[in-house]
């Protein structure tokens, strides 16, 4: 089934809502489309020792006219093993992953090398298509059990960037109006329009039957991006911005009733809008020539009115020139940007085909925050988890003073080594042993090394600092790795 349609911010155009006739299905002869199967598995968040049950996704590709696949990222995230499969499942293929981007929610994939493809050749190719407007038609394909390819027909309702996958990292979609079948191969779909592939779907909204669809602008930039062999990623300009509505915000800063421009109210060490000599408290007021309104919107030349971060994110490559106009002090003034990749963040967004670092010591379990971590809080995770760790995710700034990462005491497991301790949990960790911790491999030195026989680690609150007897914790290290612990710390 499709995955659920997630959660995000509306930045562009209004959805417009309202009936359409019969939907269109038909089943028609595929052409460039197989299935893919994966087996995925991840760490269990609270306990990054252990691993969740695996569980199985079953998706459509759509084969290029290199005769690669390309799909989401979703579909290939965490994945033990990928497999290709004809319409009638009479063939299977392993696969692989040529590259993967969890921001943009695309991969692409090919056979093993030396597995047999000539089945693969044999289903024809999809070339992609151009940019779509609003109510163009199009196609949403399916495959049944049977082999029979469902075509629904879907008109493009709105342009948005959207979040589609990995939380906080929005690009460009279509939102397309679509009764959707329930069938199989439903994770991932391919989009057509007129033979060619315009996009991939990413979620589908069985309530208000809307899908969204990776547009084919970020298709293209990210197989661009991989032409040369290495994926370098979507680049960034590194700031934070604050929108200038406010009448007594922009008396303030000097803005004119005709100009528009955001607040820079960070600006990220070593990111390119650091490099080009822009700072907190500058107003953006054009990019690349492209005027900003005072709520973050630039009119652009075929889709109207997008988020200005589609200018560095959807419509530009690592490497590539920004020319940016700012005011400063009330004058304007003209810097160049070079577009980077987004530095190391405090605190990661995601942890995709990564197995988290840990450390336990004596029934303390540290781990290093993310935000999944906070998310597996529920629904309502930005009101029900931690403050302090909250606080941290939504002001890094406030808590980087020289860390690569946050490591925090997550939980206590009662010993005897943590007798008093058993109610303290996810509270941020400064020092251990007098030294400063930085990340997970800062802890595990300084916990090498007991300072007056006894450890000491300090902590962001009540108790503040947390005594353990080294020798009572070696010991409670090692029977816990006699019942079962597979290891007592995974460092990165």
């Amino acid at each position: 089934m499709f995955p659920p349609r997630p959660l995000f911010f509306c930045l562009s155009l209004l959805l417009v809502v309202g009936g359409l006739p019969a939907p269109a299905h038909a089943a028609v002869k595929a052409k460039g489309l197989l299935r893919i199967n994966t087996t995925t598995q991840t760490y269990n968040v609270a306990q990054p020792w252990e691993l969740n049950q695996p569980q199985r996704r079953r998706g459509l590709g759509a084969i290029l006219e290199d005769g690669n696949i390309l799909t989401t990222g979703e579909m290939a995230a965490n994945s033990t093993y990928i497999e290709f499969e004809s319409a009638d499942g009479a063939h299977t293929v392993p696969a692989e992953v040529i590259a993967i981007d969890y921001e943009a929610n695309l991969a692409l994939l090919a056979p093993e090398k030396g597995a047999n493809r000539e089945w693969i050749d044999k289903l024809g190719t999809l070339g992609i298509n151009g940019p779509a407007k609003i109510d163009d038609k199009v196609n949403i394909w399916q495959l049944e059990d049977n082999g029979d390819a469902i075509r629904t027909e879907g008109t493009v309702r709105s342009v948005d960037l959207l979040s589609t996958f990995a939380s906080g990292h929005y690009f460009l979609c279509y939102e397309v109006k679509a009764s959707m079948q329930s069938a199989s191969s439903s994770y991932t779909l391919p989009v057509t329009r007129d033979g060619r592939l315009l996009g991939i779907l990413a979620s589908y909204n069985s309530k208000d039957q809307i899908s969204d669809v990776v547009a084919p602008d970020i298709l293209k930039r990210f197989l661009e991006d991989i032409r040369d062999g290495r994926h370098e990623g979507f680049p960034s300009l590194g700031i934070a911005t604050v929108l200038t509505e406010d009448p007594q915000f922009r008396k303030w800063l000097g803005l004119g009733d005709e100009q528009g421009g955001l607040y820079v109210s960070r600006v990220l060490p070593e990111s390119g809008a650091d490099e080009s000599g822009l700072k907190k408290g500058d107003v953006l007021l054009t990019v690349n020539g492209h005027a900003i309104d005072r709520r973050g919107y630039y009119e652009d030349p075929t889709y109207g009115r997008l988020v200005w971060s589609h200018l560095v994110r959807g419509s530009g490559q690592v490497g590539d020139k920004l020319a940016l106009l700012i005011m400063r002090d009330g004058k304007e003034q003209q810097l160049e940007a070079v577009l980077q990749r987004p530095p190391d963040h405090l605190i990661p967004s995601h942890m995709y085909d990564k197995a988290p670092p840990y450390l336990i010591k004596g029934g303390l379990v540290f781990q290093e925050l993310n935000r999944p971590y906070l998310e597996a809080f529920g629904k309502e995770w930005r009101s029900r988890a931690p403050l302090d760790l909250l606080d941290a995710l939504n002001n890094p700034e406030d808590y980087e003073e020289g860390r690569k990462r946050l490591v925090f005491l997550s939980r206590v497991i009662r010993t005897p080594a943590t007798i008093g301790y058993d109610q303290v949990n996810n509270l941020i960790v400064t020092e251990a042993n007098g030294q400063k911790v930085t990340d997970m491999k800062s802890l595990a030195a300084a916990l090498t090394n007991p300072k007056n026989g006894l450890h000491s680690i300090r902590i962001d609150d009540i108790p503040y600092v947390i005594y353990l007897d080294p020798e009572a914790s070696d010991l409670v290290d090692k029977a816990l790795l006699k019942r079962g612990l597979p290891a007592l710390q995974r460092l990165p």
